[in-house]
């Protein structure tokens, strides 16, 4: 006896699929509402999909297109109207983080996006996920952060924490990873003076700052690096350590 769709439709009907909290699920999106979307879920139920659910970083509902079949999360159920509330932002959340853990897990080097910036260095956006540039963490050719804005910018993760929302990565450390392929320990550089501390001299090497200790330093110079360092001055200097983690260089005076 052959299955018709009759029978088969009967055999659907036996069973009543029950959705939960934190599904992902897919659905066809039907009917544009004032303030969301009315999705088919199949089960001759219909999901509601609020505007405010749709975008992470955008609040445009342009590109919801009805009748498109996609996949949603269920944020709730709201039992007084017997309906499930439903969130594209989520679903994206759920997946952009989990493309960003895997990205700093294989301590990847990649272009974020620069949104805006503020006194603490530029707002950047991974897979329309917030993060922040701190300004110990840009090279000196991003010091004018505003020519940065609305462009590319190299980077790695420093911290990606998806319980606390949390996203920190150095345009530093992938610039220091990238001039290795450049300079090594033990080479000779000629560098400029950028800024004379308390505990050593700061030299501008591929726009990375490279410390000179004071330990460093001949003592015929240690009480008077002020004057025999000025900012602007090029030294004779030896590469003595390379750390891409932290985009720091260190140095060493040439011994004639």
């Amino acid at each position: 006896m052959s299955f018709t769709h009759k029978k088969f439709a009967q055999v659907l009907n036996q069973y009543q699929y029950t959705f939960h909290t934190g599904d992902i699920i897919a659905g066809t999106i039907f009917s544009e509402e004032t303030e969301g979307f009315l999705v088919d879920i199949g089960n001759q139920t219909a999901g509601y999909l609020p505007k405010a659910e749709l975008f992470l970083t955008h609040i445009s509902s342009e590109d919801i297109k009805i009748n498109e079949t996609q996949e949603f999360f269920i944020l709730a159920h709201n039992l007084e109207a017997k309906q499930l509330i439903l969130s594209l932002k989520r679903l994206k959340y759920i997946r952009a983080w989990d493309r960003i853990k895997q990205l700093k897990n294989e301590d990847i080097t990649l272009e974020a996006h620069v949104r805006g910036s503020n006194k603490g260095g530029l707002l950047i956006e991974i897979e329309e996920i917030q993060g922040f540039i701190p300004n110990s963490h840009l090279c000196y050719t991003t010091q004018n952060k505003k020519n940065f804005i609305n462009k590319n910018i190299l980077c790695k993760f420093l911290v990606a924490d998806e319980q606390t929302n949390q996203l920190i990565l150095s345009n530093r450390c992938a610039i220091t990873e990238k001039l290795m392929q450049k300079i090594k320990v033990g080479d000779l550089i000629t560098a400029e003076v950028i800024k004379v501390t308390s505990f050593g001299i700061f030299f501008n090497i591929y726009s990375i700052p490279a410390l000179l200790h004071k330990s460093e330093i001949e003592n015929a110079y240690s009480n008077n690096m002020n004057n025999i360092f000025s900012k602007g001055k090029k030294c004779a200097l030896i590469i003595m350590h390379i750390d891409s983690k932290q985009g720091r260089i260190s140095v060493s005076m040439t011994r004639n």
